[in-house]
Formats: structure tokens, C-alpha cells, sequence
């Protein structure tokens, strides 16, 4: 063996000795740089605005906006990471498997057979959809070799997603309904003014009902066979889990849309810095993800001044193209 052989091992373990040691840093600075990138957003956030600022606009339409982007990002983006835990593949979230496109079909049959519904029994309709998606798609991964691709599970949801897109569409158009299903499918925050958003807080609670059971997510994260073997309900903890999921993306679509590829884009990021451990990285994950839609909605807001573009295409072309480089990644 070469001099240069045995040197390799030393030369390769230096700059991961060095990546570690600066690793807790990365960690500690990193939900200090959220927070403040949040409170910066915050204000540009309350300034920015086709109507001049005024105590009226503030407080009906400015506040009211910014809460809704606060706890629409963060609660899709903690809907993500639960899914990606839950489902073992970094590649899937309620936008890619069909949980909010069934929040649709809810949305659109309700709408259909009883319209003067009140919204809180539409909402209930949509969660319920929801959840009967997310466990059908759950039934479709057994059939999944366990061994196959990472890409495999996101393209199987891919699909399903699109067959139920396809037909709430069709059932849309035959009803003159399709414009209507369009608004439901694209996020939007133009409509959001204090009166018609307060239903988001629900997902506070969503939040607050992971955190307490980050841990045991995190133990069935590690599969049926080691999650059983360490004590743990694994049935009960992953239904838990999905209920969660289709609560969050029934209540963000029933009052703002659906806004794509968050729930998939962020946590993986987020990762990258703060690693897998739930409990720790919840927050982080949660402030992310309303740092990523506060500057989406800025963006949607400025792009066409003084007219807006729904905030969901933009959320869609950002985080389409981060998802399409992940995939690339992992390919390579």
C-alpha cells in the first residue's frame, strides 16, 4: 500500500471532522435566523399592499392576511414532514399522494349535493375525504416492493393523485363547476380578511397535538418491526399520524387552497441542518415553512402590482423545481 493510500483515509476524515464540529453550530444559529428572517417578513408583510396603509386596512386585511400565511405554511409544512416520517420516503407529501386533491373531491360533493352547507360542516366533509385518500393511498404502498426505489412511493402518489384529480375535474365540468374546483386547487390569500380565516387556527392545535407526540412519530418512523419491538401502538400512533395530515390539508384548503410541493420542499431542508429528530426540529420546520409562503405571498404580490397572482402558482413553480432537483439527486 502506497504513502498516498494511507493518507487518503486521514485526508477524506478531516473535512468530516471539521463538518461535524460545525454542524451544532449550524444547529443553534439556525432557528435564531428563522425567527428573525420571520419577524422581517412579518413587517414587509403588513406594508405590502395594492390599498394604502391605514388602521382599517391593518386590522381587517393586512393582520388577518399575515396570520394566514403564518399557520398555512407552517401547518403544511409539519403536515409534510408527519407524512414523510410516517410514510419512510422523503419524497411524498399530502399534495403528492393524494390527501388534497380528496379534500377536493369532499369540497366539490358537498358544494353539489347540499350547498347552503355551513363551512364548518364542509370542512368536516373534506377531512373526512381527505383521510379516506391518504389510507387508500397507504393500501396501494403495501403492494410496493419494500426494497424499491426511493422515487417509486412519490411517483405511485403522483399518479393517484392525478386519477382523483381527473375525475373531481370531470365531475366539475359536467356540473359547471369547474371554475369553482380551480379556486379550491390554487392557494390564494386575496380573499383573506378577518371574518373568513379564524377556521386556520384549528391547525394551531394540529401543531401543539404533534409536538406533544413528536416522540412516539419519531419511533414509528424507524418501521413496524422496531416501533412494535420498542413498545410502541404502531397502528394507533400512524393512524394518529394521518389523521393529523388530513385535518391540516382539509382546513388549508377549505380556506385558503392548496398550496403544492411545501409540505415536500421544506422539511427537507430543513433536515439538511437540524436532522431527523421530530421534537427538535418542529419548530424549525414550522417557522420555515411560513418563512417560505410569506415570501411566496410577497412575491405574488409585487410580481403583477398592484394585482396579485395566486400564491399558490408561485409555491408550485418554486417548489416543483427544488422537488425536480431532489429527485435528480437522489437518481444520481
Amino acid at each position: 500500500m502506497s504513502l498516498l493510500e494511507l493518507r487518503q483515509p486521514l485526508l477524506s476524515a478531516a473535512p468530516a471532522a471539521a463538518e461535524s464540529r460545525r454542524e451544532p453550530r449550524a444547529r443553534r444559529l439556525f432557528p435564531a435566523a428563522m425567527i428573525t428572517l420571520v419577524v422581517v417578513l412579518v413587517a414587509l408583510s403588513l406594508n405590502v399592499g395594492a390599498a394604502d396603509l391605514t388602521l382599517d386596512v391593518l386590522f381587517t386585511s393586512r393582520i388577518p392576511r399575515t396570520l394566514a400565511v403564518l399557520l398555512a405554511g407552517a401547518a403544511m409544512a409539519i403536515g409534510g414532514l408527519l407524512m414523510q416520517l410516517l410514510v419512510r420516503n422523503r419524497f411524498v407529501e399530502p399534495a403528492t399522494v393524494g390527501t388534497t386533491e380528496s379534500a377536493g373531491v369532499g369540497l366539490l360533493a358537498v358544494t353539489i349535493l347540499t350547498p347552503g352547507m355551513p363551512i364548518a360542516g364542509k370542512m368536516a366533509v373534506a377531512i373526512i375525504t381527505a383521510l379516506l385518500g391518504t389510507f387508500a393511498f397507504l393500501r396501494i404502498l403495501r403492494a410496493v416492493p419494500p426494497r424499491s426505489s426511493l422515487i417509486v412511493v412519490p411517483l405511485v402518489g403522483i399518479m393517484f393523485s392525478g386519477v382523483i384529480a381527473s375525475m373531481t375535474t370531470f365531475v366539475a365540468y359536467r356540473t359547471d363547476m369547474l371554475a369553482t374546483l380551480q379556486v379550491w386547487m390554487t392557494g390564494d390569500f386575496s380573499g383573506v380578511i378577518r371574518g373568513r380565516f379564524e377556521l386556520l387556527w384549528i391547525v394551531a392545535g394540529v401543531l401543539v397535538v404533534t409536538y406533544l407526540v413528536a416522540d412516539r412519530f419519531t419511533v414509528a418512523a424507524l418501521g413496524r418491526e422496531h416501533a412494535i419491538g420498542l413498545g410502541l401502538d404502531y397502528r394507533r400512533v400512524v393512524a394518529l399520524g394521518m389523521a393529523l395530515v388530513a385535518v391540516t390539508s382539509a382546513v388549508c384548503v377549505v380556506v385558503v387552497g392548496a398550496l403544492p410541493f411545501l409540505g415536500l420542499v421544506v422539511p427537507n431542508l430543513v433536515s439538511m441542518i437540524m436532522g431527523d429528530n421530530l421534537r427538535r426540529s418542529l419548530p424549525v420546520v414550522a417557522l420555515s415553512g411560513s418563512a417560505f409562503v410569506l415570501v411566496c405571498d410577497l412575491l405574488a404580490r409585487t410580481i403583477n402590482h398592484p394585482f396579485e397572482v395566486p400564491v399558490g402558482v408561485v409555491v408550485g413553480v418554486i417548489g416543483g423545481i427544488v422537488f425536480l432537483v431532489m429527485l435528480l439527486r437522489q437518481r444520481r
